[in-house]
Protein backbone atom coordinates (compact mmCIF):
# COMPACT_ATOMS: atom_id res chain seq x y z
CA UNK A 1 0.00 0.00 0.00
CA UNK A 2 1.43 3.43 -0.89
CA UNK A 3 0.84 6.65 1.05
CA UNK A 4 -2.08 7.77 -1.14
CA UNK A 5 -3.85 4.46 -0.49
CA UNK A 6 -3.35 4.96 3.23
CA UNK A 7 -4.69 8.53 3.01
CA UNK A 8 -7.78 7.37 1.12
CA UNK A 9 -8.41 4.50 3.50
CA UNK A 10 -7.91 6.77 6.53
CA UNK A 11 -10.42 9.31 5.17
CA UNK A 12 -13.01 6.59 4.65
CA UNK A 13 -12.42 5.11 8.11
CA UNK A 14 -12.61 8.57 9.73
CA UNK A 15 -15.92 9.23 7.99
CA UNK A 16 -17.15 5.81 9.07
CA UNK A 17 -16.40 6.56 12.72
CA UNK A 18 -18.36 9.82 12.48
CA UNK A 19 -21.30 8.18 10.68
CA UNK A 20 -22.57 6.24 13.67
CA UNK A 21 -23.09 3.14 11.51
CA UNK A 22 -21.95 -0.02 13.28
CA UNK A 23 -22.54 -2.66 10.59
CA UNK A 24 -19.00 -3.56 9.57
CA UNK A 25 -20.34 -5.54 6.61
CA UNK A 26 -21.53 -2.24 5.13
CA UNK A 27 -18.11 -0.66 5.68
CA UNK A 28 -16.40 -3.71 4.17
CA UNK A 29 -18.68 -3.47 1.13
CA UNK A 30 -17.95 0.23 0.67
CA UNK A 31 -14.20 -0.42 0.88
CA UNK A 32 -14.55 -3.22 -1.66
CA UNK A 33 -16.45 -0.87 -3.97
CA UNK A 34 -13.66 1.70 -3.72
CA UNK A 35 -10.95 -0.90 -4.43
CA UNK A 36 -12.82 -1.89 -7.59
CA UNK A 37 -14.13 1.48 -8.79
CA UNK A 38 -10.86 3.33 -8.14
CA UNK A 39 -8.48 0.86 -9.75
CA UNK A 40 -7.06 -0.18 -6.36
CA UNK A 41 -5.80 3.37 -5.60
CA UNK A 42 -8.17 4.05 -2.65
CA UNK A 43 -8.33 7.58 -4.09
CA UNK A 44 -11.22 9.25 -5.91
CA UNK A 45 -10.51 8.97 -9.64
CA UNK A 46 -11.97 10.02 -12.96
CA UNK A 47 -13.48 7.34 -15.17
CA UNK A 48 -10.94 6.14 -17.69
CA UNK A 49 -11.49 6.59 -21.42
CA UNK A 50 -10.91 8.97 -24.29
CA UNK A 51 -13.48 11.60 -25.24
CA UNK A 52 -15.19 9.31 -27.76
CA UNK A 53 -15.68 6.67 -25.05
CA UNK A 54 -18.10 9.01 -23.28
CA UNK A 55 -20.28 9.44 -26.39
CA UNK A 56 -22.33 6.52 -25.05
CA UNK A 57 -23.46 8.88 -22.25
CA UNK A 58 -24.56 11.69 -24.57
CA UNK A 59 -28.17 12.92 -24.83
CA UNK A 60 -29.94 10.91 -27.51
CA UNK A 61 -28.50 7.61 -26.29
CA UNK A 62 -30.41 5.34 -23.93
CA UNK A 63 -27.63 5.49 -21.35
CA UNK A 64 -27.48 9.28 -21.62
CA UNK A 65 -31.23 9.51 -21.18
CA UNK A 66 -31.09 7.20 -18.13
CA UNK A 67 -28.35 9.40 -16.63
CA UNK A 68 -30.35 12.59 -17.16
CA UNK A 69 -27.86 14.04 -19.65
CA UNK A 70 -29.66 16.76 -21.60
CA UNK A 71 -26.98 18.98 -23.16
CA UNK A 72 -24.46 18.00 -25.84
CA UNK A 73 -21.19 17.42 -24.00
CA UNK A 74 -22.86 16.13 -20.81
CA UNK A 75 -21.43 12.65 -21.45
CA UNK A 76 -17.83 13.72 -20.92
CA UNK A 77 -18.63 16.56 -18.50
CA UNK A 78 -20.50 14.23 -16.12
CA UNK A 79 -18.36 11.13 -16.60
CA UNK A 80 -17.66 8.92 -13.60
CA UNK A 81 -15.78 10.53 -10.72
CA UNK A 82 -15.03 9.86 -7.10
CA UNK A 83 -15.04 6.70 -5.02
CA UNK A 84 -18.21 5.30 -6.64
CA UNK A 85 -17.83 6.81 -10.12
CA UNK A 86 -20.75 9.23 -9.87
CA UNK A 87 -21.99 9.49 -13.48
CA UNK A 88 -24.55 11.60 -15.31
CA UNK A 89 -26.06 15.07 -14.93
CA UNK A 90 -29.00 13.80 -12.84
CA UNK A 91 -26.70 12.05 -10.35
CA UNK A 92 -24.39 15.08 -10.08
CA UNK A 93 -27.44 17.29 -9.50
CA UNK A 94 -28.89 14.96 -6.85
CA UNK A 95 -25.57 14.53 -5.01
CA UNK A 96 -24.84 18.25 -5.18
CA UNK A 97 -28.28 19.16 -3.86
CA UNK A 98 -28.06 16.62 -1.02
CA UNK A 99 -24.56 17.77 0.00
CA UNK A 100 -24.91 21.50 -0.70
CA UNK A 101 -22.08 21.40 -3.25
CA UNK A 102 -22.34 22.79 -6.79
CA UNK A 103 -21.39 19.67 -8.74
CA UNK A 104 -23.19 20.80 -11.90
CA UNK A 105 -20.82 23.72 -12.49
CA UNK A 106 -17.88 22.07 -10.72
CA UNK A 107 -18.06 18.32 -11.41
CA UNK A 108 -14.41 17.84 -10.38
CA UNK A 109 -15.44 18.58 -6.78
CA UNK A 110 -16.59 14.94 -6.76
CA UNK A 111 -12.86 14.10 -6.75
CA UNK A 112 -12.21 15.86 -3.44
CA UNK A 113 -11.88 13.22 -0.74
CA UNK A 114 -14.43 14.76 1.69
CA UNK A 115 -17.00 15.14 -1.10
CA UNK A 116 -16.28 11.72 -2.62
CA UNK A 117 -16.60 10.12 0.80
CA UNK A 118 -19.97 11.74 1.50
CA UNK A 119 -21.24 10.82 -1.97
CA UNK A 120 -20.31 7.21 -1.26
CA UNK A 121 -21.67 7.03 2.30
CA UNK A 122 -24.92 8.88 1.68
CA UNK A 123 -25.41 7.62 -1.86
CA UNK A 124 -24.97 3.96 -0.94
CA UNK A 125 -26.82 4.37 2.34
CA UNK A 126 -29.81 6.23 0.89
CA UNK A 127 -30.00 4.59 -2.54
CA UNK A 128 -29.13 7.60 -4.69
CA UNK A 129 -27.71 5.64 -7.63
CA UNK A 130 -30.12 2.77 -8.33
CA UNK A 131 -32.70 3.12 -5.57
CA UNK A 132 -31.06 0.24 -3.67
CA UNK A 133 -29.42 0.76 -0.28
CA UNK A 134 -26.75 -0.90 1.85
CA UNK A 135 -29.44 -1.74 4.40
CA UNK A 136 -31.30 -3.83 1.83
CA UNK A 137 -28.31 -6.16 1.54
CA UNK A 138 -26.80 -5.95 5.04
CA UNK A 139 -29.14 -5.93 8.02
CA UNK A 140 -30.03 -8.06 11.04
CA UNK A 141 -31.69 -10.58 8.72
CA UNK A 142 -29.78 -10.20 5.44
CA UNK A 143 -26.20 -10.57 4.30
CA UNK A 144 -25.93 -10.60 0.51
CA UNK A 145 -22.40 -9.81 -0.62
CA UNK A 146 -23.09 -10.52 -4.30
CA UNK A 147 -26.36 -8.68 -4.93
CA UNK A 148 -25.15 -5.63 -2.99
CA UNK A 149 -23.47 -4.63 -6.26
CA UNK A 150 -26.93 -3.53 -7.41
CA UNK A 151 -26.49 -0.45 -5.20
CA UNK A 152 -23.98 0.90 -7.73
CA UNK A 153 -24.09 -0.95 -11.03
CA UNK A 154 -26.32 -3.95 -11.60
CA UNK A 155 -24.30 -7.12 -11.14
CA UNK A 156 -21.20 -6.04 -13.07
CA UNK A 157 -18.17 -7.63 -11.31
CA UNK A 158 -20.41 -8.63 -8.38
CA UNK A 159 -18.46 -11.75 -7.47
CA UNK A 160 -15.09 -9.99 -7.61
CA UNK A 161 -16.35 -7.16 -5.38
CA UNK A 162 -18.04 -9.57 -2.99
CA UNK A 163 -14.72 -11.39 -2.58
CA UNK A 164 -12.95 -8.10 -1.81
CA UNK A 165 -15.70 -7.24 0.69
CA UNK A 166 -15.33 -10.55 2.52
CA UNK A 167 -11.57 -9.97 2.80
CA UNK A 168 -12.14 -6.46 4.18
CA UNK A 169 -14.71 -7.84 6.62
CA UNK A 170 -12.21 -10.42 7.85
CA UNK A 171 -9.55 -7.71 8.17
CA UNK A 172 -11.97 -5.66 10.27
CA UNK A 173 -11.99 -8.51 12.76
CA UNK A 174 -14.90 -10.69 11.67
Amino acid sequence: MDISQVEGMSAILDAWEKSGNTDLRQLAYMLATVIHECNKTMQPITELGGRSYFDKYEPGTQIGKNLGNTVKGDGVKYKGRGFVQLTGRANYQKAGDKLGVDLINNPDKALEIPVATQIMFKGMGEGWFTGRTLGAYFSHTVCDWINARRIINGTDKAITISNYAKLFYAALGH
